[in-house]
């Protein structure tokens, strides 16, 4: 290290420890202050614009793909906002902890491995269709961690024509955008120390400046340490460049990522092979095993261009990048004794390396001034390439080790049972391309009190396969191409929005979700033939208030999936099966009155299995709750300047743990308490957070979603969190 490198790094020690020494001080003071009021009006300014500024809401409206970013009130579908604030104040370690956030969305693990699914409408969305600044592909997937981003958008429902189709086939129910932080109007020197309990430490640093048309962002993330599940040990870096430059009709930003996630002992998801389910261990039990281990590295970034060719019209281009490099040993725990919660544990290593690239063109344009015509068209393209391979380890007669839930033995790592490609230099598996070319036009009459959007999107997918190994016949050698599948699908929208008043929105649609067709197996007479792309259909009407700074919505939907089997009878492979889901959404968030600020709602889902080959037709679909509902009340107390209470309530109603419906979850709710404190240490505003998420400390099973068979995955356990914060 260079003598330059160290005084800087010195300099940096310094600084750090000089702005805590501040906070605290501010503290002691603002302590004294409330004894004896002798506070200076400019330090209560201070406070108090530094604890409105940092109120956390939920913008409602946000980034609609094709159709541009627009106000929820203009919409005909539901889209909100959860901003940079939110992130700051609550301390997610991961994406799924801001979503917790929205009423209509509950939380999954993926098969194994850290990987978190959002389920959406009672149908998946994987961490790998996560989309960032609008593009797909290039967001971390399976695991994200939030404090790069300044907005996370949930738009609920279908969007292929919106957004195009996720390259993983997910996100029938609804998807997630992700945008990146950039400048502020105001100069921003943030400096956040944070713990997380057992012994989860962490400091952040965030600068933000604009000078004249040109803003640079630079934020930047370390934690590590356990967390309240016993021996479960997460490790967060990142670190995120924004520059963006706007003069006139032209607009340029370029953001770059850096992410490298680590967790060590993941408690896992458990599989049943029981007719009951297990009692839940304590909230704090870990059955993993201590050799599993997961290592996730991702550099990422995006460009984005803008140029408004006439005072109507504007042409945007934007590409991104991705390449991820993932490690580790995922641990099962396959339960087969439900008293006594007696099993056996396998594990498997499945080494990524995923280069992706995307990018998008198009233009927009507005039209007329009676009636007007607001035209969208443009195209983009998606590459995905997959370097894996896999090694599971079950033992020699595929037994593995035995175990328990409740009192669970270290062991060694079973012997290796099968593998497949190179585990140290992994080659192509997948490579995927989609590509889609659209337009869109939404026509206003009487002032857009009315507003008619219409449009088709042609969408590509080309899958290509290639083998892990050599085959027996010697047909084909290890990385030759084994499959591809190439199809087109064109999939339209419709809706429509009525204004009966300024704040007042009635709207309704329809538009698809789609997904890759799949290929017919052995079992069928028609073996080995590829389906067209499956294409789920949503219909949903409802409406938008807004009163003040209070915004409601209300929404009635319907969404039927197809499901491809064999034919018991005709034993031809085809779409014969059928998931149809109905729900109501509600959601009420804004400022009540002064200082009481509410993120709400409730959301009825009834997903029934409608057409099925084994006999469940009009059951309720494993996973999906039949009741969700959060009040999250934020409360700038009167009586003590600076001081924010806090508290937030998940409601998860019954679901099926198995499509046969014979074992069910109970309901569960948990509650989180938290304050902030504001002071002033001088001109500098510090913000102290402390919060308990699960107060009660309840054990509970919070999800029983699986895409592959009946599992159960329990419920965080009470964890205190806190920070200090100087903005300076």
């Amino acid at each position: 290290m260079s003598n330059t490198a160290r005084i800087a790094n010195i300099v940096r020690l310094h600084a750090s420890g000089i702005v805590i020494a501040a906070a605290l001080c501010g503290f002691s003071g603002q302590a004294m202050a409330q004894e004896a009021p002798s506070a200076s009006p400019k330090s209560d300014d201070i406070i108090v614009t530094a604890q409105r500024v940092n109120a956390t809401h939920v913008e409602n409206g946000g980034g609609a793909g094709v159709l541009g970013n627009k106000s929820a009130l203009d919409l005909p579908f539901n889209l909100r906002s959860y901003d940079e604030t939110l992130i700051l104040n609550q301390q997610p370690k991961s994406l799924g902890e801001v979503l917790e956030n929205d009423p209509t969305i509950r939380t999954s693990y993926g098969y194994g491995n850290a990987s978190e699914n959002f389920i959406i409408r009672g149908f998946p969305l994987y961490g790998d269709d996560v989309g960032l600044n609008g593009l797909y592909g290039i967001a971390p997937r399976q695991l994200t961690a939030p404090e790069l981003f300044e907005s996370v958008q949930v738009l609920n429902g279908a969007s292929a024509f919106v957004n195009g189709a996720s390259p993983g086939g997910s996100g029938l129910g609804g998807s997630v955008n992700l945008l990146l932080k950039r400048a502020g109007s105001e100069p921003l020197n943030r400096v956040t120390v944070g713990y997380t309990s057992d012994s989860h430490f962490g400091g952040s640093f965030d600068v933000g400046r604009r000078y004249g048309d040109f803003g640079v962002r630079i934020n930047g993330n370390y934690q590590d340490g356990d967390v309240a599940i016993n021996r479960e040990d997460r490790m967060t870096q990142v670190l995120g460049v924004g520059l963006d430059w706007s003069h006139g009709p032209v607009r340029v930003s370029l953001d770059l990522g850096y992410q490298k996630v680590g967790v060590d002992s993941l408690r896992p998801k458990l599989n049943l092979y029981t007719a009951e389910i297990p009692k839940v261990p304590k909230a704090s039990a870990n059955y993993a095993q201590d050799y599993t281990y997961t290592r996730m590295r991702d550099f990422f970034g995006v460009f984005n261009f803008e140029y408004d060719f006439a005072p109507n019209a504007t042409l945007w281009a934007k590409a991104g990048a991705r390449d991820g490099k993932e490690r580790g040993i995922y641990g099962t725990v396959n339960v087969t004794d439900a008293l006594t919660g007696d099993g056996y544990g396998t594990a498997a290593s499945t080494p990524l390396n995923q280069n992706n690239e995307a990018a998008e063109i198009g233009a927009r344009v507005k039209l007329g001034s009676v009636v007007t015509n607001e035209i969208s068209w443009g195209a983009n393209i998606n590459w995905q390439e997959f370097r894996t391979a896999y090694d599971f380890f079950w033992g020699p007669d595929f037994a593995g080790k035995p175990t328990n839930i409740y009192n669970t033995p270290q062991t060694t790592l079973p012997a290796s049972s099968f593998s497949g490609g190179d585990l140290d230099d992994p080659f192509p598996i997948t490579r995927n391309k989609l590509w889609s070319v659209f337009a869109a036009d939404t026509i206003g009459f009487w002032d857009d009190r009315v507003m008619v959007t219409g449009g088709l999107r042609l969408q590509s997918l080309d899958v290509k396969s290639y083998a892990y190994t050599d085959a027996f016949d010697g047909s084909y050698a290890a990385g030759d191409l084994t499959s591809e599948y190439k199809r087109d699908a064109i999939t339209p929208v419709v809706g429509i929005v009525v204004k009966p008043a300024e704040k007042i929105s009635l709207y309704a649609n329809r538009i698809e979700a789609l997904q890759q067709g799949s290929t017919a197996g052995s079992d069928a007479v028609n073996f080995g033939e590829v389906l067209a792309p499956y294409v789920s259909t949503q219909y949903e009407f409802g409406g938008k208030v807004q009163v003040g700074p209070m915004f409601a919505g209300l929404s009635f939907y319907q969404i039927k999936k197809p499901n491809a089997f064999t034919d018991p009878v005709t034993l031809i492979y085809g779409l014969h099966g059928q998931q149809r889901n109905r729900g109501v959404e509600f959601t009420l968030n804004g400022e009540i009155v002064h200082g009481l600020r509410l993120i709400s709602g409730v959301a009825v889902t009834d997903a029934k299995l409608t057409k099925t080959s084994d006999g469940t037709d009009g059951n309720i679909a494993k996973g999906v709750p039949d009741w969700t509902a959060n009040a999250n009340l934020e409360w700038d107390t009167p009586f003590i300047t600076g001081l924010t209470l806090t508290g937030r309530v998940t409601y998860t109603g019954k679901q099926w743990v198995d499509n046969a419906n014979t074992m069910r979850l109970p309901d569960w709710a948990v509650f989180n308490l938290g304050a902030r404190f504001v002071t002033a240490a001088g001109d500098v505003p510090v913000t102290l957070r402390l919060s308990v998420d699960n107060v009660a400390n309840k054990a509970y099973w919070s999800s029983a979603y699986d895409s592959f068979g009946t599992a159960l995955l329990q419920g965080q356990p009470r964890t205190f969190k806190a920070s200090i914060s100087a903005d300076f």
